[in-house]
């Protein structure tokens, strides 16, 4: 399977949820294929050339964040010649489904996965989590989960007090622990803010040799959007479809977060609130050298008045 770029257009900004999934589903009809799986969940699947993206993302994200309100992927199938994987969910499931399970048994029964020279596996949260733990199914697949969960399982992550209502989910069975899914994949990258504790703690349990933790400190729960507001998604999703991203790689890209209003303002936070006050200003005078902001301007004036 050749590279070959699609051609196709999407007009989706203004659709509601049932438009757009439909014209999803049209889309992925014609260039590839569409499938419900069970109640919550819908796969897509563009076919374009050897190289594979598979995604795992919220509807109502995609439809209130993405570019375009399109499936991350889309792009890719047009202007790179990838085939694009979109696993979908209305609301935030962690993917966690028996016909999902049974979507992915069947792609390795028919070899599906074989068909590629490169497979990356990407998701954000819940599609994290996802991202990692389904990655089994294609060995040798690279993965960048953000923010991931390994487990919501209470005897595994009892410590982490958060998404009650979703701890019925099974996360025993078949593709259940996110780290132990990882052993045949050929490097993943858990990208986590180490000072939210609790997604920290997360990624300290992915432990197997060819992980790299990626810390990404005072960026928040939402790495996603900062990655997007920051313009580093797409060169790590192309470095890591090149085999070319290392932790290094990741680094280098990070350093783009010191032009992020995001960031900036989270790190001017950070330093007050630890007794900082002097390089605070610093980075308020050096943010406001590239532009008014009330935020850098009204902090570094109470900062000279204290």
């Amino acid at each position: 399977m050749n590279d070959k770029q699609l051609s196709f257009e999407t007009d989706l900004k203004t659709l509601d949820a049932n438009a757009w999934l439909g014209e999803i589903d049209d889309i992925c009809d014609e260039l590839g294929f569409f499938e419900q799986l069970g109640q919550r969940h819908f796969a897509g699947f563009l076919e374009a050339g050897n190289k594979l993206l598979v995604t795992f993302e919220d509807t109502e994200c995609i439809r209130d964040h993405n570019i375009d309100a399109e499936p991350r992927g889309f792009q890719y199938a047009r202007q790179d010649g990838w085939s694009n994987m979109a696993l979908l969910s209305n609301g935030e499931s962690w993917f966690r489904d028996e016909a999902v399970y049974d979507f992915f048994d069947r792609l390795v029964d028919e070899g599906f996965f074989e068909n590629f020279e490169q497979i990356v596996f990407y998701g954000a949260n819940g599609g994290g989590y996802a991202a990692a733990a389904f990655s089994v199914a294609a060995p040798g697949a690279t993965v960048i989960a953000l923010r991931p969960q390994a487990t919501l399982e209470a005897k595994a992550a009892g410590w982490d007090p958060r998404y009650k209502s979703q701890r019925k989910l099974d996360f025993v069975s078949r593709y259940g622990y996110a780290p132990e899914m990882l052993e045949a994949s050929q490097h993943a990258f858990i990208v986590y803010d180490p000072i939210q504790r609790l997604d920290a703690g997360h990624a300290a349990l992915f432990r197997k040799p060819d992980v790299t933790l990626v810390p990404c400190p005072l960026l928040g729960g939402q790495l996603d959007n900062a990655f997007d507001r920051m313009g580093i998604h797409d060169p790590m999703l192309k470095l890591a479809m090149d085999g070319e991203l290392t932790g290094q790689r990741f680094f280098h890209l990070l350093r783009a977060r010191r032009y992020d209003l995001g960031y900036t303002r989270a790190f001017v936070r950070w330093l007050v609130m630890n007794n900082h006050p002097h390089m605070a200003a610093i980075v308020c005078q050096y943010m406001l050298q590239r532009g008014q902001n009330d935020f850098f301007a009204n902090t570094l004036k109470t900062l000279k008045t204290t």
